[in-house]
């Protein structure tokens, strides 16, 4: 299968979302007003970071089948996906129970919404909170997808899902007024339709399906012992992308948030390109690490050589146009005030972009545990930085605090994958067992 093909389709179903929503955006800034837009977008990175309680299995699975199948061994399969699924969905019961328990504290004092706001908002946590199982299996279904590198099924799911995260609520602002409620309601539905549909790619994928084989034990170790680390990464990495905006709410208001939310959802999007590339390269080199180390390596840099290419003029052509453009789309006002957080992240955007590549192959090459581990490390710091920053300089310090953690990450991991990853190749403790068929245990 082609790798560039795989990145082509991984582009297409970031950017075509990305498209639509700079097109929508500023009807749903109006239509909603900045406060309640602002907790659209703490809505969205909420589902998101409760998505966490799938613990990691999505990405377990990729890794997991793909070196099952480089293996040949194909048969174990169902069993393996039947017990990261039922793992995943049982999770994520429990993560969108956790969200619904914290929604009143969240609306009432969490989020310093405006008090008119208070039960809107709460009404709107407590359907979010159902999306959170519908997020972990998802997340699941499309991990076997990737593995088997079934690209353009994937993205053209991503695709519809993508645009009706901003359509719809654009759709529901049109028919209902500027109720969150709806809004949230409809993102729900968007994502039941769209991991059925992710179920019934995968049961034509392993040929009819896996609801009869039974949980084997080894793999749901084998699967626990990869997400349990995935889980820690799971849980302080999207904490210290999205913490800024609820740390920002809680310190200044809700009022300001859409001012630091709008360029750092739009620059998130920006990373289309490393996300493109790292979600083909994930299981190809979880594959070549068992069979051809060498061609790893060689693929590893090459990745890294074209993301820097890559990144490094739009990065700066973010910075320097980052007054103008936002002028022209969101208005004078907004661009005075986000501005300088855009110029900001464009460094950061770089920093981030490029160490998506070490960071791929470390947990390609089964090392979950070290990515955890350097997130960890990351955390200590970066919390009090950004009290730090937002305290001395507002919103530009929040900025700088989370570019300079990205800086950071991105050293650690690219000294990770070269000592650890690509100095002597996979383990060959790790080739044996995946050569070596598990028994199976009741």
């Amino acid at each position: 299968m082609s790798l560039r093909r795989n990145v082509l389709w991984n582009l297409a179903g970031a950017g075509l979302p990305l498209v639509v929503g700079a097109a929508l955006v500023p009807y749903l800034v109006r239509g909603l007003g900045i406060e309640r837009f602002g907790i659209l977008t703490l809505v969205w990175a909420l589902v998101g970071y409760f998505s966490l309680f799938d613990l990691g299995l999505g990405r377990a699975l990729t890794q997991q089948i793909a070196q099952k199948l480089a293996a040949g061994r194909r048969p174990d399969l169902p069993s393996l996906v039947r017990g990261g699924l039922w793992l995943a969905t049982a999770m994520g019961a429990l993560g969108g129970v956790a969200l619904a328990f914290v929604a009143e504290p969240l609306a009432v004092h969490g989020l310093k919404v405006s008090e008119a706001l208070h039960a809107e908002v709460f009404h709107a946590l407590l359907v979010a909170a159902l999306g959170v199982p519908l997020t972990t299996a998802t997340v699941g279904l499309r991990g076997v997808l990737e593995a088997f590198e079934d690209f353009r099924d994937v993205n053209l799911l991503r695709m519809l899902l993508g645009m009706a995260s901003f359509g719809l609520p654009a759709l529901s602002v049109a028919l209902f007024g500027p109720s969150l409620v709806p809004v949230v309601a409809s993102l729900m539905a968007a994502r039941l339709g769209v991991g059925a549909a992710h179920w019934v790619l995968v049961r034509r994928r392993l040929g009819g399906g896996f609801g009869g084989v039974p949980l084997a034990r080894p793999h749901m170790r084998r699967l626990l012992a990869f997400g349990a680390w995935m889980t820690v990464s799971n849980i302080v990495s999207p904490l210290m992308v999205t913490a800024d905006r609820f740390v920002i709410s809680a310190v200044l208001g809700a009022a300001v948030v859409a001012y630091y939310t709008v360029p750092s959802e739009v620059l998130a999007r920006m990373l289309i390109l490393p996300g493109a590339l790292t979600g083909a390269l994930f299981p190809r080199l979880a594959s070549l690490l068992i069979g051809d180390p060498d061609a790893a390596r060689r693929l590893y840099r090459r990745c890294l050589a074209l993301l820097v290419l890559v990144l490094l003029p739009v990065s700066v052509a973010i910075a320097l146009g980052a007054h103008w453009a936002l002028t022209l789309w969101l208005g004078a006002d907004f661009a005075d005030r986000s501005s300088p957080v855009v110029s900001i992240f464009a460094v950061g955007l770089l920093l981030n972009g490029v160490a998506f590549v070490p960071f791929a192959a470390v947990q390609a090459a089964g090392l979950a545990r070290l990515t955890a581990q350097l997130h960890l490390v990351e955390a200590v710091f970066y919390f009090p930085l950004l009290l730090l920053g937002l305290d001395r300089y507002g919103l530009a310090g929040a900025a700088l605090a989370w570019t300079a953690r990205v800086g950071v990450d991105l050293v650690l991991l690219l000294f990770v994958a070269q000592r650890r990853v690509f100095a002597r190749g996979i383990d060959a403790p790790m080739r044996h067992n995946l050569a070596t068929p598990e028994p199976e245990r009741s």
